[in-house]
């Protein structure tokens, strides 16, 4: 007798805005998705993240926040205001979020800002997508609050601005710290198995191992 294949999670990766930030939707066979730091801030963006959640019959479950710096979170409004999503984010970054728009106007860019109500998550707090489930890691130091999103069942972690390929999240911004980026990496991260997929805020993906042997800023 055939094996059945186990349910998969899909991720589609959308590089959005002037920062080129990575925004990520990712979906189950059962059509339910969440969306991962919306950085649409160009209209085109946001029509492009709304048609590919229309076009593929997706129904919008979580709005998921790594962090609050404003090339993570231009979209956030939208979200809410298309599907009724409010975001979901570690309570110590809300002073990140709540600052957003003063910080991207700092870069001569401006955004409609989400004011509503938030969901706080905590560290091991688990977001299920049917029978998926995301758990949530405390990855401060890029920023207060950072947080990741790791599916142990299908080894990918959902980084945001912690770890990249050869690099990390930068640390000369408010409330960013290195000591504190490089322990969240090496006790959170770097914890992981090697073969872990890392989907960063920002360019390509890497490997746990791959970076734990050649991150010139944190070797394993």
């Amino acid at each position: 007798m055939r094996k059945t294949a186990p349910p998969m999670l899909t991720i589609k990766k959308f590089p959005f805005n002037p920062l080129q930030e990575n925004t990520y939707v990712v979906y189950n066979e059962q059509s339910d998705c969440l969306i991962v730091d919306p950085g649409c801030y160009f209209e085109n963006e946001r029509n492009e993240l709304k048609q590919f959640i229309e076009k593929n019959g997706l129904r919008a479950k979580y709005l998921l926040n790594t962090h609050g710096h404003f090339d993570h979170v231009f979209g956030d409004q939208f979200v809410f205001t298309t599907w009724g999503l409010k975001p979901h984010l570690h309570e110590t970054e809300k002073p990140v979020f709540d600052m957003a728009l003063m910080a991207a106007q700092r870069w001569d860019m401006s955004f409609e800002p989400y004011s509503g109500d938030i969901i706080f998550l905590r560290e091991y707090d688990t977001i299920r997508l049917g029978t998926d489930q995301l758990t949530v890691l405390f990855t401060p130091g890029h920023s207060p609050g950072h947080i990741s999103f790791y599916c142990k069942e299908q080894n990918f972690v959902l980084s945001g601005d912690v770890l990249f390929r050869d690099s990390i999240g930068r640390t000369d911004l408010p409330g960013g710290d290195f000591n504190q980026l490089s322990e969240s990496i090496r006790t959170r991260l770097y914890v992981l198995p090697d073969e872990t997929i890392v989907y960063s805020g920002h360019g390509p993906e890497t490997r746990i191992g791959y970076e734990k042997q050649h991150n010139p800023f944190v070797l394993g």
